[in-house]
């Protein structure tokens, strides 16, 4: 079963910024954990930003999982994404 992208408008924005490599090495990336997301998530500690993060390279996706969505809502390098 596989899940649908779905980005929230800060998530675009955030993705937006990133050099065009980063993109595409993030779109391929979720492209492949949409098919099995739990295997390759891992739970957030606090959740306060979302329930779930992605690594890919130094970026992280930070996102929640509602029925068969995958709802994007942060995505930044490793040592930003977490402040706010």
């Amino acid at each position: 079963m596989g899940y649908k992208l779905v980005y929230t408008q800060r998530a675009a924005k955030e993705i937006s910024k990133l050099s065009n490599d980063i993109k595409e090495r993030i779109r391929k990336s979720l492209e492949k954990y949409a098919g099995n997301p739990f295997l390759y998530a891992n739970k957030m500690v606090d959740p306060a930003l979302g329930t779930y993060r992605f690594r890919v390279g130094d970026y992280r996706v930070i996102f929640d999982i509602e029925n068969d969505e995958i709802i994007i809502l942060r995505v930044g390098k490793r040592d930003e994404i977490y402040r706010d």
